[in-house]
């Protein structure tokens, strides 16, 4: 079958030819329909080196995925041949006190995880395959019925992350209440879906591209507001001065992380989603009282079945294009260059 895989650190992937897998005991192997870019992958493969993470190339890409069963190891039950699935990313031990409630995302045993903090497409073989296997039932999810496995593949993780930072902090988005989406790209704009979806809040949608804010509208945004020197002024002045109750920065980088600070509320939230090496100095004095900062990874398997249900009611729809195997890294260069709108979606 055709793979395209991460041969080396800070290199370039390539379509190759490999085996197709054959599922071991309790392992599933998925015919995939649908397989999502991240713009994580960009960061596998300019800005690792050896050491870096614990688990190397060579693997095959692709941590967003979905589609059908296609081979069932020894002693799997509860899944049939060609029943529509999801495969959870994050890959843990199943044994400890966090993978037992599927929160395989905070693992606390990555020694006897598949691989060390990683998963299919993070140092085992992904998804942007015709087949991938998993190594675990437990990983694999099926479908609700109706939802397409493209639009399944990018809510593994495009929608599982933000609908995990968006759901941590529903009892501070009562009616009345303000969240600011900073970041409307491949995570943000679901962001938005989610917050519509789920919460009654008040939702601001912050970026610097223009056709960002016009998908933010789109998704459901009250209001956007174009990123910089004035906008946490224009933030606070929407809020009556108070501030936003919950902001969610899909970006990470120094500037977003200052302008999150200190457009929050009192007792608010402030959580980093975004991976932009950015930083945020605290001291007494610097964010408001009792605002809650911190960062979040992916989400649970439980959350993953939520997500999944709203999207076959179509509450949630990420915006996606589609690329064959063959024109995979045309989306990981419109990702780089910043002209990809959404989500890009792999369909061997």
């Amino acid at each position: 079958m055709r793979a395209l895989r991460l041969p080396a650190w800070k290199s370039e992937p390539e379509l190759v030819e490999v085996d197709e897998p054959t599922p071991g005991p309790g392992e599933v192997v998925v015919k995939i329909g649908g397989a999502g870019a991240c713009h994580s992958d960009l960061h596998l493969m300019h800005d690792f080196e050896a050491g870096s993470l614990p688990w190397n190339p060579p693997f095959t890409l692709g941590h967003e995925n979905a589609g059908w069963v296609h081979a069932l190891g020894a002693g799997v039950t509860g899944l049939e041949i060609g029943q529509p699935v999801a495969v959870y990313g994050p890959w843990g031990c199943g044994a400890c006190a966090r993978c037992r409630v599927g929160a395989e995302n905070y693992c606390e045993n990555p020694a006897a995880a598949p691989i060390p903090g990683g998963g299919g497409g993070l140092g085992l073989d992904g998804g942007m395959a015709e087949y991938e296997l998993v190594p675990d039932a437990r990983l694999v999810v099926p479908l609700p019925e109706g939802l397409d496995p493209v639009l399944a593949a990018p809510l593994t993780d495009a929608g599982l992350t933000p609908y995990h930072a968006i759901r941590r902090s529903w009892p501070k988005l009562p009616p009345g209440s303000t969240a600011v989406v900073i970041g409307v790209g491949g995570l943000g704009h679901v962001g938005v879906q989610i917050l519509k979806a789920t919460t009654a809040a008040r939702i601001i949608a912050v970026d610097t591209r223009d056709e960002a804010l016009r998908l933010a509208e789109e998704c459901g945004a009250d209001q956007t507001l174009r990123s910089g020197e004035g906008t946490v002024e224009e933030i606070r002045s929407a809020t009556g001065g108070r501030g936003a109750d919950v902001v969610l920065d899909f970006v990470g980088a120094d500037a977003t992380m200052k302008m999150g600070a200190a457009a929050a509320r009192t007792v608010g939230d402030l959580t980093i989603v975004g991976i932009g090496g950015g930083s945020l100095p605290v001291s007494f004095f610097s964010v408001p009282y009792e605002v809650s900062i911190q960062t979040t990874y992916w989400g649970s398997r439980p959350e993953l079945i939520e997500v999944l249900d709203l999207g076959s009611r179509g509450l949630l729809a990420p915006k996606t294009t589609t690329f064959s195997l063959d024109d995979a890294m045309s989306a990981y260069r419109q990702m780089q260059d910043g002209t990809l709108e959404g989500r890009a979606v792999i369909v061997p």
